[in-house]
């Protein structure tokens, strides 16, 4: 074999092909390292006076269905220079692992088309041995997301398992790439992200959060000149679970058993939007016949459809009078609900309206929460918390999700 063919096929240079064995079904090259190549490992000196050696077996590429192994007598040296002794730095692999680079790229190769199980089993080795391969990658390229160009982000935490377990994530809404990833909820959480930041020295612009008072003093003390948009869709959610409370109390206080069926069935309808009823089931029909039943329920869910049109009004001046009319309607509606959602409204009006200087919201970082779910059915779960991380932190370049 020549030198040429161990560079272009295996990645290895500097070293003279002595051997090629094959045994059970795998193909053993065997190479030696010239003495006039010998290093020190810790400062390059030339000087130094060979002591030995350790035998070490490579995995690299296979060759068609064969695997491939490299066996190589590692010298060991004594440097004039520093006085100390140490093996020869080996260029083809890292210290302290049984492949060369060449294999490492390929199985990375394989993991953008092929879960690592599959990729694993293909190349003959254990799983963890390809997730680590995976890991350091991640490590390399996302350990520290770059922040000095975020300008407009949202902010959100999400379930990733039982007993109440959450991250909190944030995403930067230009790129769609997630640039933080805290543990826990709340304002807590995000401190390691304050401190990446001020050093950063980014200038954020625009905030979407939903209107958590964690989130809102704490957007307030580390970036008071940026524009806070409370999420729209996070309101609407907040009302739709008043509704459905309201909802479930209308169903306990009625006493007319046919009153209840209908009551009982509308659940789902009454948080629908109305273009999404499905006229095969006749959903429409069913709706109207529980609003006309009871006229609280209509007054809510009619205010429900009115508050979506806050945002989609042309201009911040027209928002403000259609908010302020749906507050003054739910403040004389005479239920209690409504009272004190209008009062919710008027607290908030501010990043309500300031949607109309940045319209983002927390939307794209629902799309992130979906993917990550889905990682995670996929992998049956992390059992390393740093790997789900990075996984999360590449979820903007992934194709597909293959963990598992």
């Amino acid at each position: 074999m020549s030198t040429s063919l161990l560079y272009h096929a295996f990645g290895i240079r500097g070293y003279r092909h002595a051997r090629t064995d094959f045994i059970e079904g795998e193909v053993l090259f065997t190479l030696e390292q010239g003495r006039h190549t010998l290093r020190c490992a810790g400062c390059g000196c030339r000087q130094v006076t060979a002591h030995g050696g350790v035998t070490r077996v490579f995995r690299t590429v296979p060759i068609g269905a064969k695997a491939t192994r490299v066996l190589l007598k590692i010298p060991r040296v004594e440097c004039q220079a520093c006085g100390l002794t140490r093996q020869v730095a080996v260029p083809f692999a890292d210290p302290l692992k049984h492949y060369t680079h060449a294999f490492e790229r390929y199985a990375l190769d394989l993991s953008a088309h092929m879960t690592i199980q599959d990729v694993a089993r293909h190349l003959g080795v254990s799983w963890d041995t390809i997730k680590d391969i995976q890991k350091q990658d991640l490590q390399q390229h996302f350990s520290k997301p770059r922040l000095r160009k975020l300008r407009p982000i949202a902010i959100d935490e999400i379930s990733v398992g039982k007993g109440h377990r959450y991250i909190t994530v944030v995403l930067d809404l230009v790129s769609g790439a997630v640039v933080f990833v805290g543990e826990g909820k709340g304002g807590d959480a995000l401190e390691p992200f304050w401190k990446r930041l001020r050093a950063s020295r980014a200038k954020i612009k625009a905030v979407a959060t939903d209107m958590s008072l964690a989130y809102i003093l704490a957007v307030r003390e580390h970036l008071p000149r940026a524009v806070h948009v409370f999420d729209h869709f996070h309101v609407i959610k907040l009302f739709n679970e008043k509704l459905s409370d309201f909802r479930r109390e209308l169903y306990r206080e009625a006493t007319d058993r046919m009153h209840k069926k209908i009551l009982k069935g509308t659940r789902w309808l009454l948080l629908k939007n109305p273009e999404n009823l499905d006229p095969e089931r006749n959903e429409r029909e069913r709706l109207d016949e529980a609003l006309r039943m009871n006229q609280p329920l209509a007054t809510v869910y009619y205010m429900k459809e009115d508050l979506r049109q806050i945002w989609n009004q042309p201009n911040k001046a027209t928002a403000r009078r259609v908010l302020q009319d749906w507050i003054r309607r739910a403040e004389a509606a005479g239920i209690k609900l409504l009272r004190q959602f209008a009062g919710t409204l008027a607290m908030y009006r501010s990043g309500i309206l300031a949607y109309y200087d940045y319209p983002i919201s927390t939307g794209p970082l629902e799309g992130t929460n979906n993917k990550i779910q889905t990682m995670k059915r996929q992998a049956y779960g992390f059992r390393d918390q740093e790997f789900f991380k990075l996984k999360i932190y590449a979820l903007h370049r992934s194709r597909y999700a293959l963990v598992g």
